[in-house]
């Protein structure tokens, strides 16, 4: 028994010894290993790796993957017209130099945040001063986030980190200028929509405008056609009546004679004080006015 828990013993001391010469290395991680509070080696290389039994070396782990550090506070910013703007941004850095990063900021990444985030800021700063609102706004945002980028270059080195990229996430007026922003912009709409309305009456007007002209175009040439047509009409009864006339004169002077009856005796109010033997009555005395019988068929 005694041999079998000796061995059991050493099994577990053997055990214990490994695993504190054994430590794996995540392929998203850093080993930093220590020998007695220095830095004796960087892992870098994923894998299964070995070292000292503690005291002697101690494993501290730092991951490498990507970091995004967000704005911790909007602050407003002045542009080169003094017009103040709240910027949000971010950045994105990751562990380059694993031996500074740990003696500027120890063996905790959550360290780095609130000292780098004054230096972006700053960065920030002096690169919005420097620019108009339009160009922050559209024309030069790329430019501003490359140059806050390279200002960082050597900020980061002393940081042990690396700026990947550098971002504006929103630029926003300060609530007073908004409103005033907003006010204007309104304004230039209704402006707009005015001129519109404007063009719009403009045209209408043109186009009324030359309906009614195509309207009384219509109406001339309609009544200079029906005129045209009228006088062919009055011209063919002319000649049908001159012709009729032409072969038989009493009878012409018959039918003139009714027309003027009928025109004169209109309505039965009609009084007219003339001689009854005026030539005005002629026909209705039976005279020579009145037309000649048609002769019988058969005679001669």
């Amino acid at each position: 028994m005694n041999r079998i828990g000796l061995a059991v013993a050493s099994l577990l001391i053997a055990v214990m010894l490994a695993t504190s010469t054994l430590f794996v290395v995540d392929q998203r991680q850093v080993a930093v290993v220590y020998a007695l509070g220095e830095i004796k080696e960087v892992v870098t290389e994923p894998g299964l790796k070995f070292k000292l039994p503690p005291p002697f070396q101690n494993v501290v782990f730092l991951d490498k993957r990507i970091q995004t550090l967000d704005s911790p506070e909007t602050r407003p910013i002045f542009t080169a017209e003094k017009k103040s703007l709240i910027i949000d941004w971010l950045i994105k850095w990751r562990i380059t130099e694993p031996r500074q990063f740990i003696r500027n900021n120890g063996t905790d990444q959550r360290t780095l945040e609130p000292r780098l985030s004054p230096i972006v800021q700053a960065a920030f700063n002096e690169e919005i001063t420097k620019r108009t609102v339009r160009g922050v706004l559209s024309a030069e945002r790329d430019k501003v986030m490359q140059d806050v980028r390279n200002r960082l270059v050597d900020e980061a080195k002393a940081f042990g980190i690396e700026i990947v990229d550098v971002r504006i996430k929103r630029v926003d007026f300060v609530a007073d200028i908004t409103d005033s922003v907003y006010r204007r912009m309104e304004s230039e709409r209704k402006q707009v929509a005015n001129e519109l309305r404007s063009q719009g009456a403009a045209e209408g007007e043109k186009i009324r405008a030359d309906a009614d002209k195509q309207r009384e175009v219509i109406i001339a040439e309609a009544y200079r056609d029906a005129q045209k047509v009228k006088g062919e009409g009055d011209a063919k009864a002319s000649a049908l009546y001159a012709d009729a006339f032409g072969r038989d004169a009493s009878f012409a002077q018959f039918y003139r004679s009714l027309e003027a009856y009928r025109a004169t005796f209109r309505n039965r109010n009609d009084v007219m004080v003339l001689d009854s033997s005026s030539d005005f009555f002629k026909a209705m005395r039976g005279g020579s006015l009145a037309p000649s019988p048609a002769p019988a068929a058969g005679k001669r």
